[in-house]
């Protein structure tokens, strides 16, 4: 690459904060409120933005410190690209294949047991497969899965050049 691991790790950082960005951007001023998979995607992102945050800010010398900030970015950007492909996959469910919708985000954390909660979040429910917005004919969880392959791409470039 062109820049340092320490600039690398920040254009990381600044790639996840514009897609938080861009999320907040969609909910608050489009008013598209988030399903359970697009909640547990921005928590991937947010992972992978601190991770690659706390690698530039650290800037490791040695070449574990490197290795171990660029396989946990990887890693947390891999779990982010796995959650947005099964987003897609129940977008492009036929409609009688699709599961129920469930109660409000608000309700299940209030009522539900951690491992029902998170199941729901990693799982997905009806209302995830809707498309709400696209772009060159590719829906949200789509572009965000082609960022989090983009991100765990630039992650495991920091070990090549170690």
């Amino acid at each position: 690459m062109f820049f340092s691991n320490r600039t690398e790790f920040f254009l990381g950082f600044l790639a996840c904060f514009s897609m938080l960005a861009v999320g907040a951007y969609f909910q608050f001023i489009e008013e598209l409120e988030p399903c359970p998979l697009c909640i547990s995607q921005r928590i991937a992102i947010l992972i992978t933005g601190l991770i690659f945050l706390a690698a530039s800010l650290h800037n490791p010398k040695s070449a574990n410190g490197t290795c171990y900030y660029a396989g946990f970015g990887a890693l947390s950007a891999l779990f982010g690209s796995a959650v947005s492909a099964r987003h897609v996959w129940l977008q492009n469910l036929p409609a009688d294949e699709v599961p129920e919708c469930s109660p409000g985000l608000s309700y299940i954390f209030e009522n539900f047991p951690l491992a029902e909660t998170v199941k729901l979040m990693l799982s997905g429910t009806g209302e995830c497969a809707d498309v709400l917005w696209t772009l060159f004919g590719l829906s949200i969880p789509a572009w965000t899965f082609l960022a989090f392959i983009g991100l765990a791409t630039l992650s495991l470039l920091q070990l090549k050049q170690k």
